[in-house]
């Protein structure tokens, strides 16, 4: 829901410093001068597990007061952000952070496997379940509890399965268009996403309701294929990067979308290189894009090892930080922990799992294999 409130925000922020904690004030002027003085957290990794011990509390993400400054309240075991536009509206919502604490997923590709692997110490992949089928190419898209896969070539299946037990993929829906091509990934808190293709398509799917995937009347800025997917779930944007648009036209674009709005995209800026069959990773403050390939055919093509980065709060092109162990490609799977990127598979090594970290620019590191070789796969995260 939406409601103006700019004038009763400037109000209590201007009550709050001048006032004691024993004057006579609404509970809500109570709540802000707790904002400004005391419950303040630099990062949303940083906030406390939202139970009855905080319920109704009220807390800043950030150090100072800015254009980018965030509100959430503890309400029901879960943080809800309270996001403060340019327009002065107040959008309520849960937040739920893209990155993960527990596992990284690999599904899809040459194998109807469900894979995951540990985040908090390194090590092999195990075999928790099955999809419903197994399809070339699929996009991956992560909720709070579910991770699903989207069939983007040969078919229009949305999966989805369990993060906390083990157990099979079931079928829940249909995308928009049955046939666009290996999508990029990117998830809300609220929806799934599926962007790019052999269109311009940008399709979402419910993460509360199982159903059939809606196509955004916007649309990306350019058309593109075989691209990566990042999320920035604290400012509710999703990116596509790079891709190609056959048979040899190669993308080097950074196009980002509105969560919250059916918007066309825009192009932000560029990769460093142009290049398709990549995976995505994001941090909460900037994407990633790893791996990929150049040209066309066996004897033409050049497989990338670059682990390329761009910022999520200042757009822009991106910036060569690092590089795999080796020059990957057939689409490898992307993951995200809160402290790390994954990329998972793709050729020529299919079984390996490299880790860099997201708080200094660094090479990959080798972590685990999977339990499979296995191509064209898809990332999830919880």
């Amino acid at each position: 829901m939406a409601f103006n409130i700019t004038n009763l925000v400037n109000a209590i922020n201007a009550k709050s410093a001048t006032v004691g904690a024993d004057s006579a004030l609404d509970k809500a002027v109570l709540l802000a001068s707790n904002v400004k003085n005391a419950l303040i957290y630099s990062s949303l990794v940083d906030l406390p597990t939202a139970d009855s011990s905080n319920q109704g509390d009220l807390v800043r993400i950030g150090a100072s007061f800015g254009a980018d400054t965030n509100y959430y309240v503890s309400h029901r075991d879960r943080w809800n952000l309270i996001d403060l536009s340019d327009t002065g509206s107040i959008v309520l919502g849960q937040y739920r952070p893209f990155q993960g604490s527990n596992y990284g997923f690999v599904t899809g590709g040459s194998s109807t496997d469900i894979t995951k692997f540990p985040f908090a110490s390194d090590g092999n992949a195990t075999d928790l379940g099955d999809l419903t089928q197994s399809a070339a190419i699929y996009s991956g898209q992560s909720s709070g509890t579910h991770g699903y896969c989207t069939n983007n070539s040969g078919g229009n299946k949305i999966e989805k399965f369990p993060f906390t037990s083990n157990a099979n993929a079931t079928d829940i829906g249909d995308l928009a268009d049955a046939s666009i091509g290996a999508g990029g990934g990117q998830s809300s808190s609220t929806h799934g996403y599926t962007a790019g293709g052999r269109f311009t398509y940008i399709q979402k799917f419910s993460f509360t309701t199982d159903g059939d995937a809606t196509t955004n009347s916007g649309g990306l800025a350019v058309s593109t294929g075989a691209a990566a997917g990042q999320s920035d779930a604290i400012n509710a944007f999703g990116y596509v990067t790079g891709g190609t648009i056959p048979p040899s036209t190669f993308r080097n674009d950074i196009q980002k979308f509105s969560f919250a709005s059916e918007a066309a995209a825009t192009d932000i800026g560029n990769l460093t290189m142009a290049r398709y069959y990549m995976s995505g990773q994001s941090s909460e403050t900037h994407g990633y894009t790893t791996g990929g390939t150049q040209g066309s055919g066996p004897t033409a093509s050049t497989i990338r090892d670059r682990i390329d980065k761009f910022s999520f709060s200042s757009g822009g092109s991106a910036t060569d930080v690092g590089n795999l162990l080796e020059s990957k490609t057939s689409n490898t799977a992307g993951q995200s922990s809160t402290v790390s990127g994954y990329t998972s598979g793709g050729l020529p090594t299919t079984y390996q799992i490299e880790k860099f970290p997201f708080s200094t620019d660094a090479n990959a590191t080798d972590v685990g294999d999977l339990v499979t070789n296995r191509t064209y796969m898809t990332g999830q995260q919880y």
